[in-house]
């Protein structure tokens, strides 16, 4: 069982509705880059770079380095988040 603290900050992690959002694509095509999240989302590039950036801190999304390009992939946490989310 996690402590409070860590659920915390899993739960800050996703309290907004562009990151939950995010998730959802993420799940959706593990892989993709920040550019390839806005045009899905229809956001703007800076806002889902931000939240992205925000839901890697709070260790629900992992991203990998392939050149000039960063790729976004759920993260174990990400994936039980999503899973919580579709139960609740």
């Amino acid at each position: 069982m996690k402590t409070s603290k860590q659920l915390e900050r899993y739960f800050k992690g996703a309290a907004n509705h562009w990151r939950i959002s995010i998730l959802l694509a993420v799940e959706r095509s593990e892989g993709i880059t920040v550019e390839g999240i806005a045009d899905e989302l229809g956001g703007n590039f800076k806002t889902i770079s931000q939240h992205t950036r925000r839901l890697v801190q709070a260790g629900l999304l992992n991203k990998k380095y392939q050149g000039r390009q960063v790729t976004h992939f759920l993260s174990p946490y990400g994936w039980s988040f999503l899973k919580f989310m579709k139960i609740f």
